[in-house]
């Protein structure tokens, strides 16, 4: 798709894409706060990915790389701008991303009751893993 361009964020992004997620994204998450995203881009600036068309922000992923394994999270694209490859296109530049760093298998945290997404992430080449179940703590600190 050649009218979008795919890029990372920087710190001037977080506003507005905080405000995106809470149109585009399913669910939130205890670290979906401007503290928890800025924290993200200071460690991995390349990490949180940015959808746009015509100065737009179209769309989102997280490619995150801890050196051992990918994980992908925040695959988001505007309802208004969806099935058009968008997320195709940021499923790509994340491929793209843990190829170049030595990743091996990219996974993505995928809502249950979220059928739409599970249809997208299987025509990306995914498929769920049923033998293992995501385990969970709230730190505080």
């Amino acid at each position: 798709m050649t009218d979008v361009r795919i890029r990372p964020a920087g710190p001037e992004d977080l506003d507005p894409v905080l405000a995106f997620w809470k149109t585009a994204a399913e669910g939130t998450s205890i670290s979906d706060d401007r503290d928890g995203v800025e924290r993200l881009v200071a460690r991995d600036p390349e990490a949180l990915l940015l959808a746009e068309r015509g100065g737009e922000l179209v769309g989102t992923v997280i490619a995150g790389f801890d050196g051992w394994r990918c994980h992908l999270y925040r695959l988001a694209v505007h309802p208004d701008h969806r099935r058009r490859g968008i997320g195709t296109a940021l499923l790509a530049a994340a491929d793209d991303r843990f190829v170049r760093l030595g990743g091996r298998r990219g996974d993505a945290m995928v809502l249950v009751r979220n059928e739409r997404a599970q249809h997208a992430w299987r025509a990306a080449g995914y498929e769920p893993q049923e033998q293992w179940r995501r385990w969970v703590k709230h730190l505080t600190g």
